[in-house]
């Protein structure tokens, strides 16, 4: 494996087809009225046993590092910059598990 550095920096350039030089267009291969690519599916397919488990994960997740940046202050320790960047990012975590949880753009384009 080499490094972003040890590659050349000059790109490398290929000899163009006959075909490619062409002035002449390709026809079109879809139908009019279909559709040129499927639609993508949504991330998490609402599916709610992914949702939950994902979700109850993450925010997990984040209460344990929230909890571990908060032992040493809870033995007296002051807190300092890492610490309290620590419990942010802690926090954060289990924010983003809540937002899978609720799955708030999901509801919005429900109808029924």
């Amino acid at each position: 494996m080499g490094s972003f550095v040890s590659q050349p920096l000059e790109p490398v350039k290929f000899a163009a087809t006959p075909e490619a030089t062409s002035t002449a267009k390709p026809a079109q291969v879809t139908a009019t009225g279909a559709p040129a690519s499927p639609e993508q599916a949504p991330l998490f397919n609402n599916c709610w046993s992914c949702r939950v488990l994902s979700g109850s994960g993450l925010i997990g997740a984040g209460g344990y590092v929230y909890w571990t940046a908060r032992k040493p202050m809870k033995l007296g320790y002051p807190p300092g910059p890492g610490t309290i960047a620590q419990m942010i990012f802690g926090i954060s975590i289990a924010c983003w598990g809540v937002v899978i949880l609720a799955d708030p753009k999901g509801k919005a384009f429900r109808t029924g």
